[in-house]
C-alpha cells in the first residue's frame, strides 16, 4: 500500500487526537516524526502512538525529504507562519483552525500554498460528523427545497480559565468559528450580513479579562437564508450541539449524541442519558474522518474538502460579529474585509 508519510506538529491535546486517529484508524498514513517545544509531551506521544522520531524544533520535520505531509497543532499564533514555511518545503497541509485571526496573514499564507502547488485543508471537523453530514445531504440533494433557516446551538459543559479568555482572541473566534463554518456549510451560501449580541451570564472573571461567555448571532446569507447561532459557555448538563436546517419542503434536524439512545419511561419520569460531556466524546469520529479525507486528498490529487478559503469566511464572520457587538447594530461582511 502506497503510504503518505506525516510530521505532526505540537503533541498538545489536539495533536494526539490526530496522532491515534492515524495511528489507529487510518493505514493509508503513519506518523514518522512529531515534535514539541515541550518534548515530554513529544516523547509521551511517541511511545503511545509509535512514533519512531521525536524533535523539539518541527524544522526537522519540515527538513526532512522523505515527509509528503504535515499536520500543524502548534499555538494558534503560530498556524500561518508554520503554514507558510511547510508550503514553501513543498509539504501538504493540515491546519489546526484558525489559520491566523488577521485576513491579511490568511491571504498572505493562501498565496504561498497555491504558488507551492501544495493542499492545504482547514480543520473544521464539525464538516465530518455523521449527524450534521447527513443534514448538509439532504439539503443538497433537495430534499429540504430551500433553505430559509438555520439554527444552531453550540454550549460547552464548563468555561475556560479567565487567562485562556485573555489570549483565545475571544468567544466569536475560538468557539463560535466553529458555529459559523457549519452555518455557511448548510447555507451553501457566503455570508451578508452579520448581528450579534453577547452578554457574561457564566464567570464573572471571563469579563474582566475583556471576552464574553454567552452569545446571539444572526447570519444573513446572499441566498436569502438566515441562521441563527446561540452560544454559551457553560451547560450544567453535558455538552450540547445541535443543528436544524429549515427549507420549504421540510426541515432536518440533528439531536445530542448521548452515551445511549434508551429513554425510560415509568409513572414518576420520562428519562434518557445526558449529552456527551466532552468534546473529544462527541466529535472523535468526525476528528477521524477528517484527517481520513486530507490524505486521500493527497493520494488521489484532488481537492481538500475544507480549503483555505473555508477557513476565511469564519474569521471574517467572526471580526463582523465582534465589530456588530460593540456597535450594536447589522455588520455587512464588506465592511471588514482587509487587502
Amino acid at each position: 500500500m502506497n503510504r503518505i508519510r506525516v510530521g505532526i506538529i505540537g503533541a498538545g491535546r489536539i495533536g494526539r487526537v490526530h496522532a491515534q486517529s492515524i495511528a489507529f484508524g487510518i493505514p493509508e498514513a503513519e506518523i514518522v516524526a512529531i515534535s514539541d517545544p515541550f518534548i515530554e509531551n513529544a516523547e509521551r506521544a511517541a511511545r503511545d502512538f509509535a512514533i519512531p522520531a521525536i524533535y523539539p524544533d518541527y524544522h526537522a520535520i519540515l527538513n526532512d525529504p522523505t515527509i509528503q505531509a504535515v499536520l500543524i497543532c502548534s499555538p494558534t499564533n503560530t498556524h500561518a507562519d508554520i503554514a507558510m514555511e511547510a508550503a514553501r518545503a513543498g509539504k501538504h497541509i493540515f491546519c489546526e483552525k484558525p489559520v491566523d485571526q488577521t485576513v491579511s496573514k490568511i491571504l498572505e499564507t493562501k498565496k504561498l500554498v497555491e504558488e507551492n502547488a501544495v493542499k492545504m485543508q482547514i480543520g473544521f471537523n464539525r464538516r465530518f460528523d455523521h449527524n450534521f453530514r447527513k443534514i448538509k445531504k439532504l439539503r443538497d440533494d433537495g430534499t429540504l427545497g430551500e433553505i430559509q433557516i438555520i439554527r444552531i446551538t453550540s454550549r460547552d459543559p464548563e468555561p475556560p480559565s479567565p487567562e485562556y479568555a485573555k489570549t483565545s482572541g475571544g468567544m466569536f473566534l475560538d468557539m463560535t468559528i466553529h458555529d459559523f463554518d457549519m452555518a455557511c456549510y448548510q447555507a451553501n451560501s457566503e455570508v451578508d450580513e452579520v448581528y450579534a449580541m453577547g452578554a457574561v451570564t457564566v464567570d464573572p472573571e471571563i469579563g474582566k479579562a475583556g471576552d464574553i461567555d454567552t452569545a446571539i448571532v444572526t447570519l444573513k446569507f446572499k441566498n436569502g437564508a438566515m441562521a441563527v447561532i446561540d452560544n454559551c459557555r457553560k451547560a450544567v448538563y453535558g455538552y450540547d450541539q445541535r443543528v436544524e436546517v429549515f427549507g420549504t419542503n421540510g426541515a432536518a434536524a440533528s439531536e445530542n449524541d448521548r452515551e445511549t439512545m434508551v429513554k425510560i419511561s415509568s409513572k414518576d419520569a420520562v428519562c434518557e442519558d445526558k449529552p456527551l460531556f466532552f468534546f473529544l466524546e462527541r466529535y472523535m469520529q468526525s476528528f477521524r474522518d477528517e484527517i481520513k479525507s486530507f490524505i486521500n486528498a493527497i493520494l488521489n490529487d484532488r481537492p481538500v474538502e475544507v480549503n483555505i478559503d473555508d477557513g476565511l469566511r469564519p474569521i471574517l464572520i467572526a471580526i463582523a460579529a465582534n465589530k456588530s457587538m460593540k456597535e450594536n447594530r447589522p455588520v455587512k461582511i464588506s465592511e471588514v474585509m482587509e487587502g
